[in-house]
């Protein structure tokens, strides 16, 4: 194995300099990798080289272009059973982002320099309108293509994986720049407490019901649009979550095992789901909060006229007059929230666990991530300073 420097006169009587990538494949074969830079050139060499030794090695002629294994992910996904919307998701980020950008660039040589040049033309151009993508979709689409690769490599045409090599790489930046920039913030992210109740307040019709129980349960917006009468009892005050409607309105299970659960509620979820039970549209599909034919309501239509009237009537908005919170999970958020505080207004604190347990995560850990700084800090100053006392005494 080497790295050989090749020089030759073109025609125009200038000298063009490649670096070769000269090795022997686990098979035997003698292979050539050619690079404009030494540095690329010695980078390669070195990953060959512990390739071959871990026998993990796939030579750049038998490595796929990225578009074709990601066709075959696709098809792969399809066959798996997953969910329409996430093959749908994937697809999309295919054909639009990563196809156009990185489409023929072969397996073996995605590394993560070239996924992070990938990741710097998303922002600056990866829209279909060639504007840059935002960094919460830059996100989606480079988890995507790192999906890909996996997929890939379980298939033995990819050596290594440069998403996850990147993602392991600064992964402990990434975990202090998420503690430190990424803490939801009441009144910007999560309502407050005068906030919901304005909003529930000010909500209307069939949209009372609706915003009530959404915001003094914590059901996901999916969840709310495929609850069934069945799964609520109004003389126990439970509601079981048992399944939920995706985009596509096609009724499933929950996002996840931890997603079926019991949420118990009070008078006032009760009250209004008794009054709503006597106008609620007949349903085929036994939901409680169906649309006027009694089929799935859609997102859009909870969010356009419930949610975003509601906070306008309530005059919960923004400088410029529309409405403050713009999706159904600021509701969820508010739930987590006076679940955690609740103490405050004369009630119970809840343990965290409960707290998972209601909000149906699927460990706790994706709670603390989220929630952790609502929670009650514990001792304060004085607590301390009492308990320092009682251990070592004034002399100290």
């Amino acid at each position: 194995m080497a790295v050989r420097k090749r020089t030759w006169t073109n025609s125009d009587g200038k000298e063009s300099v490649r670096w070769l990538v000269d090795y022997t494949d686990g098979d035997g074969n003698r292979r050539f990798e050619t690079f404009t830079h030494k540095k690329d050139a010695d980078a390669r060499f070195a990953e060959v080289k512990v390739d071959l030794k871990k026998g993990t090695h796939v030579a750049s002629t038998k490595s796929p272009t990225v578009k074709k294994a990601g066709e075959t992910w696709i098809k792969a996904a399809e066959g798996e059973g997953l969910e329409r919307t996430t093959v749908d998701q994937y697809r999309q980020h295919l054909h639009l982002h990563i196809a156009p950008f990185i489409g023929h660039t072969q397996l073996a040589k995605v590394t993560p320099a070239v996924v992070t040049a990938f990741k710097e033309r998303l922002r600056r151009e990866g829209g279909r309108d060639g504007k840059g993508l935002s960094p919460a979709m830059v996100r989606k689409v480079i988890t995507s293509l790192g999906s890909l690769i996996a997929d890939a490599h379980d298939r033995g045409q990819a050596a290594h994986n440069a998403v996850r090599d990147l993602s392991r790489k600064r992964r402990g930046k990434k975990r202090t720049d998420k503690r430190k920039n990424g803490k939801l913030k009441v009144g910007v992210d999560i309502p407050r407490p005068e906030e919901i109740t304005a909003i529930i307040a000010s909500a209307e019709g069939r949209w009372h019901p609706l915003l009530v129980t959404a915001a003094l349960t914590g059901l996901r917006a999916s969840e709310l649009r495929g609850l069934r009468w069945e799964d609520v009892d109004l003389k126990s005050c439970e509601l079981h979550v048992r399944q939920r409607a995706d985009r596509y309105n096609e009724i499933g299970e929950p996002k996840s095992d931890a997603g079926h659960r019991t949420v118990p509620f009070g008078r006032i979820v009760a009250n209004a789901l008794k009054e709503w039970k006597l106008a609620c549209p007949k349903s085929d599909q036994d939901l409680v909060f169906p649309n006027g034919a009694g089929k799935v309501e859609s997102l859009a239509n909870i969010i356009n006229r419930g949610l975003v009237p509601a906070q306008i009537l309530a005059g919960v908005v923004t400088p410029e007059g529309k409405a403050k919170y713009t999706g159904m999970h600021a509701l969820r958020h508010f739930y987590a929230s006076w679940l955690i505080n609740r103490v405050e207004e004369g009630g119970q604190a809840l343990p965290p666990k409960v707290v998972q347990e209601r909000l149906g995560h699927a460990s706790i850990t994706m709670t603390y991530d989220r929630y952790g700084h609502l929670f009650p800090r514990g001792d304060d100053a004085a607590q301390i300073d009492a308990a320092e006392l009682k251990l070592v005494g004034k002399r100290a």
